[in-house]
This record gives C-alpha cells, structure tokens and sequence, in this order.
C-alpha cells in the first residue's frame, strides 16, 4: 500500500484495457481508464 491509500491489487484487470487494477478504498481503478468497480456493485 502506498501513502496516498493505493493498495496494488494486480489480480482483476481492466475490462477495457487489461491493465491490473489498483484498489483505493472502495473502489478498484485503473490506471488509464479511472474507476471501473466500486465495491458496492453487487454484478462482478
């Protein structure tokens, strides 16, 4: 985990690009494409 809350997850990839995903508190982000799951989604 980094200062700013990032944890580097680099399991679930991106739909849209495949890039490992960052989870910063509830949401997973990516690195190009923003957040792309919030951890109150209940479809993934």
């Amino acid at each position: 985990m980094t200062d700013d809350g990032i944890e580097d997850v680099g399991g679930r990839p991106c739909p849209q690009c495949e890039r490992p995903l960052f989870k910063r508190h509830c949401k997973y982000v990516c690195p190009e494409h923003g957040v792309v799951y919030d951890c109150a989604d209940t479809f993934w």
